[in-house]
């Protein structure tokens, strides 16, 4: 994947530096170069940046694995497929040896190993190529995706080790950093984005296909906004002061028609703010061919990802058609589904915000950040901060672009209700796109919403008992970095 993602990123450098194509064709990977050697000149500390952005399409984490944890684990999807270590996501049984949990630590952290580099390097290139601008274009990117990293760490498993230097020795000393506070990352990742805020532009250029791919400022605002909102001790004034600046940025983001969101035509749409550049064939999405249906993706197995009856019935129970029906696609299978159909030939529902599966190599995207996501941030924020009445107004923004009625007098009659609401709103709007856990944790819904949630094992007649509780609202430290960091302390199981 590392070559697949190079070939389009440094495409989109050449336009932004005076670096010619071919040097960029050229360039050895930089792991095959020595310390010594290897950020010299501008197209070097290029291609390593380049190497932080390709942890998104390299990480399975952020392909995949972040729709487990999120969608998966929480109420909107069933596991499906047949993998275990899948179903104990769903059924909140995840053990520290699971490899999914191992895989999304060690991905994240080989990330922010890289943006490191980045910013250890860069101020060392003197190649005359590399301008001051651009130079401190590479540092806000790198403090942007050091954080975004880190805020993906701190959400999954609370606090985490904070590791902001290049790692050169292989010292214990050196590498068995113990877990900082969950408060002290949170710390770190508004510092680093309020550095990146100051750094970035708004836009490019002219090209969208820029713009979305890389951060901005617009993006580092967005992320900060997210990261007030979702520490332990909500920051929502700060949020609104992020949110601000957003809705401010000269990249003039705006809400499109939902649909034109997930056709696979319109990426790099004006409400996106950054999402990973798949194109297909050599630079394609794996995840897409996990979830569709088989008269999409042209085989017979049985899918990951399901939707689930609870999320199906709270788009029935809106009467919010054009969502569900942009989310979920219903078709017969040749499987037994356990909670959709215990005889072969049910109909099921299908994740369906991919729509191209392309034989493993789809141009399908996630999003990293979107605006429709900041608007009802902001509606939450609002309400939280006591301004009801304009909370209202971003929710019904959302609503009247979906054909659905503003919100009635009873969903907005007091601030706890208006809270459910918007709630509401963010799982209908968001679903299958690794939001949910993370607005029932910031809710303070997460134990009450898997303990109350009724879904029934079709094999058994007997409902699920997800059993969860306060200590499963994080991930389990893996065992394999208990067992190499003695530093390191297990979360609650």
């Amino acid at each position: 994947m590392i070559i697949k993602f190079k070939t389009h990123i440094l495409g989109l450098l050449v336009a932004l530096s005076a670096v010619s194509c071919d040097s960029y064709l050229d360039l050895k990977p930089i792991s095959e170069e020595t310390s010594d050697n290897a950020y010299n000149n501008a197209s070097q500390i290029e291609a390593a940046l380049t190497g932080v952005y390709e942890s998104f399409q390299s990480s399975d984490y952020y392909v995949w694995d972040n729709i487990l944890f999120q969608d998966v684990r929480s109420d909107n999807h069933y596991a499906g497929g047949d993998n275990p270590e899948i179903f104990s996501i769903d059924l909140l049984t995840i053990s520290p040896t699971n490899s999914k949990v191992f895989g999304s630590w060690s991905t994240i952290y080989n990330a922010i190993a890289k943006a490191n580099t980045v910013l250890e390097k860069v101020e060392g290139v003197t190649d005359p190529k590399l301008t001051e601008e651009r130079k401190s274009q590479i540092i806000g990117e790198a403090y942007f995706l050091r954080a975004n990293h880190y805020f993906n760490l701190v959400k999954l498993w609370g606090g985490v080790p904070l590791v902001l230097e290049a790692v050169k020795s292989a010292d214990p000393a050196v590498v068995r950093v113990p877990r900082s506070t969950a408060e002290q990352v949170y710390e770190q990742i508004l510092k680093d984005l309020d550095m990146a805020v100051s750094l970035l532009p708004d836009t490019y250029g002219k090209d969208a296909s820029v713009n979305k791919a890389r951060a901005t400022s617009g993006a580092a605002n967005a992320l900060a906004a997210k990261a007030c909102a979702q520490k332990p001790t909500p920051d929502y004034a700060k949020a609104l002061k992020y949110i601000a600046e957003v809705e401010s940025s000269d990249a003039n983001y705006q809400l499109i028609d939902y649909n034109y969101l997930f056709d696979g035509n319109h990426y790099n749409n004006d409400e996106s703010i950054l999402e990973i550049q798949y194109s297909g064939g050599d630079e394609g999405n794996w995840g897409p061919q996990m979830l569709l249906p088989p008269s999409i993706s042209g085989d017979s197995w049985r899918k990951f990802v399901t939707p689930s009856q609870d999320l199906i019935n709270a788009f029935d129970a809106e009467g919010d058609e054009l969502r569900k029906n942009a989310s979920v696609l219903f078709e017969s299978v040749q499987w037994v589904d356990e909670y959709w159909g215990n005889a072969i030939g049910s109909e099921i529902p299908f994740g369906y915000k991919w729509k191209n599966a392309s034989g493993w190599a789809s141009s399908d995207r996630q999003y990293i950040l979107r605006y429709g996501d900041i608007v009802l941030l902001k509606a939450e924020a609002l309400n939280e901060t006591g301004k009801l009445a304009d909370a209202v107004v971003e929710v019904d923004k959302i609503r009247a672009r979906v054909n659905l009625p503003a919100l009635s007098a009873e969903k907005k009659s007091s601030k706890e209700v208006l809270r459910t609401a918007i709630l509401n709103e963010r799982r209908l709007e968001l679903a299958q796109e690794a939001q949910r856990w993370d607005d029932l944790v910031r809710f303070g819904l997460a134990v009450s919403t898997m303990n109350n949630l009724s879904e029934i094992d079709l094999r058994t007649g007997n409902a699920v008992d997800y059993n969860m509780t306060e200590a499963k609202i994080l991930l389990p430290v893996p065992q394999n970095e208990l067992d190499r960091n003695p530093e390191l302390v297990q979360n609650p199981l």
